[in-house]
């Protein structure tokens, strides 16, 4: 069965909320959390995320809130934390790597840690039983792909477009595909752009795929509850794991 990671931002609108949400999500068929960090410049991500990380700093969100919610919720669903590299720099890869393992937390998806730079904090994590998440992206070469995903764990992520979370760029993915597949067995997720529109094709070829934009659109829209955040939510999740495994 294909696997449905989904992304929301820690601390948004609060961390109950994003206890209750989580859980929501594996209830409703989810089987990855992607725990966003929130950070003032997230490169990678479109407007919608980009929002959420910034209402959530606005806030008040803490570095504490984020273990919070994650005690609460890795010991239910397998969780990693998504983040830029400056925040985990800034207090140390070993830091929250001990916090990972005091928590149950699976491992790290940082975007903008090129995998030359990442190869001593992917050490360090293996060696305390996490996973560091590799990116491959559409316009990487052959060999340059091979040489990613040789150690892999946890998952590979696969970029689905040269571009930023949330647009409507597609790709064809299909060689990638085939290529990382030749060189690996761990399981490829596709991410970026992906929504109940397009989850099933993208789906193509591959073992899961990641969900943020569509999610956290329902969660920023300020004229819904916060019950009706969670139940439009799981409905969105129940489709989208039901349409990727049709």
């Amino acid at each position: 069965m294909k696997q449905l990671v989904a992304y929301i931002t820690a601390g948004y609108p609060d961390v109950n909320f994003s206890i209750d949400t989580a859980l929501a999500l594996k209830d409703a068929g989810v089987d990855i959390i992607e725990l966003g960090v929130p950070f003032s410049d997230p490169a990678a991500d479109g407007a919608v995320i980009e929002e959420a990380n910034l209402r959530a700093l606005q806030n008040g969100f803490k570095m504490e809130q984020l273990f919070e919610i994650s005690k609460e919720i890795a010991p239910k669903i397998p969780t990693f934390w998504m983040g830029y590299f400056n925040p985990f720099y800034h207090k140390g890869v070993d830091y929250f790597a001990a916090k990972a393992r005091e928590y149950g937390v699976n491992g790290f998806i940082i975007p903008d840690l090129p995998f030359e730079e990442a190869a001593p904090y992917k050490h360090l994590l293996e060696g305390m039983g996490l996973n560091l998440v590799d990116f491959i992206a559409p316009t990487h070469p052959k060999e340059r792909i091979k040489k990613i995903v040789k150690d892999s764990l946890g998952f590979i992520y696969l970029v689905a477009y040269a571009g930023i979370t949330g647009s409507g760029a597609k790709e064809d993915l299909s060689e990638i595909i085939k290529i990382i597949k030749d060189y690996t067995n761990t399981p490829v997720f596709v991410g970026f752009g992906v929504n109940e529109k397009s989850a099933k094709a993208k789906a193509k070829g591959v073992d899961g795929v990641i969900v943020g934009s569509a999610f956290i659109k329902i969660l920023l829209d300020d004229s819904l509850t916060k019950t009706q955040k969670i139940d439009r939510i799981s409905f969105l999740a129940r489709n989208i794991k039901e349409t990727i495994n049709e």
